[in-house]
C-alpha cells in the first residue's frame, strides 16, 4: 500500500502517536493516506478509537514484531 505521508513515532507512547498523526493528517487532502508506525501496543485501540471520533478511516492496521503499522485515509 501506497501511502502519502509516513509518520515514524517508533519509541514514543500515548497520546503521543495520535497527536502526531492528528497533526500530519490536517496537512493533508482528503483521501490521502498516512502511515504511521508505532512500538506502543496501545496504539492498536488508539487508533481505532482515533478513526472513530474524528471520522478518518482506518484502513489497515497490522503487527510486525515489536512494531505496529496503522494506515489511515483522511477523511
Amino acid at each position: 500500500m501506497n501511502a502519502n505521508k509516513e509518520l515514524d513515532t517508533r519509541g514514543l507512547n500515548c497520546p503521543l502517536p495520535i497527536l502526531k498523526a492528528k497533526k500530519a493528517l490536517a496537512d493533508m487532502e482528503s483521501g490521502q493516506l498516512l502511515k504511521v508506525v508505532a512500538t506502543d501496543p496501545g496504539s492498536m485501540r488508539d487508533f481505532q478509537a482515533f478513526a472513530r471520533q474524528t471520522g478518518n478511516e482506518l484502513v489497515e492496521q497490522s503487527q510486525a514484531g515489536d512494531e505496529y503499522v496503522h494506515v489511515l485515509k483522511r477523511r
